[in-house]
């Protein structure tokens, strides 16, 4: 039998694709079709927002050639399914010629006519309107935002105000594209969306003004610091029809959504255990450190830490034990300790004390380790009791991270999605909960 293997990311499935599996099927008797993961077109360094990797499996599916169907999901991986497969031919579009000859170590290289006239990127521009973005609060993370945003098909950075007029002046001055507002009204009319990069407590009267003018919203973690204002919030965007998102980088990352899989496929066995710890030592007289503007470890951290606890062992624990050292009137260092019916998992947070910052998931067959800093996962392990079973994943962080987040945003948005599997509005609703708790001051020590 004569196997051949070809690759895409076959986001808006379309004759040219028809045709190039087509003529990769005559090729041989047997075609394998790997689906990329993150529709990350590497080569246009852009992110798409239009099917997601199930819609474009069964896009492919749907056509009849493909005798068998993977993802994949790593650097390298191409060389690893070619000798795991026995493959004897390599094909691909004759638009990558020449970039695949280092494969012809392994199998036979052909490179496919492409069909002219057609691509998934003249379709995007026929049939996706950009959504426009507002940028709410121009401080230090804001200016992050536009660069990212670069990398993400269908998003247009506009409008940006600040109640601060000179941020805004300069954030206008320093990014010429977008348009510096002196009022809310006009600064709405502009947009469809806004990301909301304002300090902690502004967030739920930023949240609710934006989706009472329709707008869908991406804010900054921690969203909010109250369950109820989390819930009343996602209430109000779905009654009018919009995307209401957490913007948490790390839920977002290829590498930790990868990791989220493959624990829980159970490749570790049950989970018993989580640590994760994150800290910084920041100049004392920034926001961080004010009482009065929700500073604090906990406030300021806390949201990354609880991710994967919350990812991984649910919403439902049975009890939430915080120990935080104060300065102040702030936690320079919190240490939480949840209980769950059968695990028990603890992180740690710090401003004023300096910690290892990884994370570690134990399981009853092994256990995940991603070095610090964890929540830039670019690299984990799997490590075992026999060390030969030990796996090394490595993936790449691009830039500051916020692309990720940009892309489900925008995909959520052209795709009628109110909630994204990558950080689900309960689990946003959970975190608001441990704030809030946090906040009154239940089951809590200090040190």
């Amino acid at each position: 039998m004569k196997k051949v293997i070809t690759y895409g990311t076959y986001d808006l499935l379309h004759q040219g694709h028809i045709n190039l599996l087509r003529r990769a099927k005559e090729l041989g008797d047997y075609l394998i079709v790997g689906v990329t993961n993150d529709s990350f077109d590497r080569e246009r360094g852009k992110l798409n927002v239009r099917n997601n990797v199930l819609e474009r499996v069964e896009a492919v599916r749907a056509t009849g050639y493909a005798d068998k169907i993977i993802i994949e999901d790593y650097v390298g991986q191409k060389i690893d399914d070619i000798q795991k497969y026995n493959v004897d031919v390599f094909a691909i579009g004759s638009d990558w010629r020449g970039r695949f000859d280092y494969l012809e170590e392994f199998c036979q290289v052909v490179y496919l006519p492409r069909t002219e006239g057609i691509s998934s990127t003249m379709l995007r521009e026929k049939s996706q309107k950009n959504v426009r973005i507002g940028i709410l609060g121009c401080g230090r993370v804001a200016k992050r935002f536009p660069s990212e945003a670069g990398f993400v098909n269908g998003v247009e950075i506009v409008a940006a105000y600040d109640i601060e007029r000179h941020r805004v002046a300069d954030y206008s001055e320093e990014f010429p594209d977008v348009v510096a507002y002196d009022g809310l009204e006009a600064f709405y009319d502009a947009i469809d969306a806004v990301y909301v990069a304002t300090p902690h407590l502004n967030h739920y009267g930023n949240i609710k003004e934006a989706l009472l003018a329709r707008k869908h919203v991406l804010c900054e973690t921690p969203m909010v610091l109250k369950g109820g204002e989390a819930k009343e919030l996602f209430k109000l965007a779905e009654d009018n029809g919009l995307v209401l998102m957490e913007a948490n980088k790390t839920a977002h990352c290829p590498a930790f959504n990868h990791l989220m899989v493959i624990i829980k496929s159970g490749s570790i066995g049950e989970v018993v255990d989580i640590e994760a710890s994150l800290s910084q030592l920041l100049d004392k007289n920034g926001r961080e450190f004010n009482p009065v503007q929700a500073g604090g470890s906990m406030f300021e951290e806390g949201s990354y830490p609880l991710l994967p606890i919350i990812k991984l062992m649910g919403t439902e624990y049975l009890s939430l034990d915080f120990y935080s050292r104060m300065e102040d009137g702030i936690d320079v260092y919190t240490h939480g300790i949840f209980h769950y019916p059968k695990a028990t998992c603890s992180f740690k947070v710090g401003l004023g004390v300096k910690t290892e910052g990884d994370l570690v998931v134990s399981g009853t067959k092994g256990y995940a380790y991603v070095p610090a800093p964890w929540w830039k996962t670019d690299y984990f392990e799997l490590r075992y009791e026999d060390q030969n079973e030990n796996k090394k994943y490595f993936y790449k962080w691009d830039g500051y991270g916020l692309r990720y987040e940009i892309q489900e945003f925008i995909s959520c948005i052209i795709n009628g999605r109110y909630s994204s599997a990558r950080l689900r509005r309960k689990e946003s609703i959970c975190m608001a909960q441990v704030m809030e708790q946090f906040a009154e001051r239940k089951n809590f020590v200090t040190i």
